[in-house]
């Protein structure tokens, strides 16, 4: 396999490298994964994360075993254990299934091989188009308010909501970032932060409750979202809190954008109850962890809920930005987005 280099996942030196994002950004750390359970921790834990970076890390060990050796019902069965790591996040399944044709093929490590090659490849060309289309969105001096990590280190290109951010300053110059923190994981203020000032870009963190009376102070021009899984009818699941911002926008008339490749449409969901929501470890409420050490502040014997996302309705939403074009809520309601995956 090719050199294939990200800001967070890379393939050189005959291995899969992984940066630990659980780690940022006071640590940097590289792992090498050599087997289908080490990437499955990888991505529970949250080390590898992101819907198009999960896809891709998951693609290139499946390459690799390959390359390795490994036999095709072992091939197979990785593909298989890899798909069921994440439920939310369509873009593991999209690249598992291209996995999966390629291993019918008689020549199948080749095909394995070149499939990854690709698929990274053209995540980065989606991230290209994303930005360049979502930045004419974006007018000289707004503030942006964004969820999340959605940029480099969630893909193989410049990102998605983020990557829009990133051309969009290096377009004008003058904007604003307003950087959800993103509760309860901080994936806002541990990455998005990380990835701005790495960027140059100017931003302000706030916590994700304080998004309403930025938007009642008039401070908040756009809001730029990404996606895990968007349905045909448009409703869409994001990182929990997504939801809280559609609403709060809607209420406040700002635009209201999804960023995403046409890899996370799932052309089989009709619309959001049938998305399936991720559930994560009470822990991860009842306390933090991270680079900085362990805390708790909860009782340990709190009932907790933790869903990872939640699901916002289209009719909550300004425009959709896929690497194939922006469409707007009256085009997605009248005619929703099955027929995109088809470009």
């Amino acid at each position: 396999m090719q050199i294939l280099e990200a800001r967070s996942l890379k393939y050189q030196d005959g291995a899969v490298w992984v940066l630990d994002q659980y780690l940022l950004p006071h640590q940097s750390k590289w792992h090498c994964c050599e087997t289908v359970s080490h990437m499955q921790s990888l991505i529970v834990e949250l080390k590898v994360r992101g819907a198009p970076l999960i896809g891709l890390a998951a693609t290139l060990l499946v390459a690799y075993l390959a390359e390795q050796g490994e036999t095709h019902k072992a091939l197979a069965q990785a593909i298989d254990d890899l798909e069921a790591t994440r439920p939310t996040a369509v873009n593991l399944m999209h690249c598992m299934n291209k996995m999966r044709q390629a291993l019918s093929k008689p020549n199948y490590v080749s095909a394995l091989v070149n499939t990854a090659e690709a698929l990274f490849l053209e995540d980065i060309a989606l991230c290209d188009a994303m930005a360049e289309l979502g930045a004419s969105l974006v007018e000289a001096g707004d503030q942006l308010l964004t969820h999340c990590n959605t940029g480099a280190l969630a893909t193989a290109g410049v990102g998605t909501a983020l990557g829009v951010i990133y051309k969009a300053h290096q377009r004008y110059g003058d904007i604003h970032i307003w950087v959800d923190e993103t509760r309860p994981l901080l994936q806002g203020s541990r990455l998005t932060a990380y990835e701005l000032e790495s960027w140059e870009i100017p931003y302000t963190l706030l916590c994700d409750n304080m998004a309403a009376s930025l938007m009642a102070a008039g401070k908040v021009d756009k809001v730029f979202v990404g996606a895990d899984r968007i349905a045909v009818n448009g409703d869409f699941a994001n990182k929990v809190g997504t939801y809280n911002l559609a609403v709060l926008a809607h209420f406040h008339n700002i635009p209201f954008y999804v960023v995403a490749p046409r890899t996370t449409l799932d052309v089989t969901c009709e619309n959001g109850q049938a998305i399936p929501i991720e559930t994560r470890d009470n822990a991860e409420v009842r306390g933090v962890s991270g680079s900085f050490g362990k805390c708790e502040w909860a009782p340990l014997t709190s009932q907790v809920y933790n869903p990872a996302f939640d699901v916002t309705p289209a009719r909550l939403v300004t425009g959709w930005v896929l690497d194939t074009g922006v469409y707007d809520q009256s085009f997605v309601l009248q005619h929703g987005l099955h027929k995109i995956q088809l470009v």
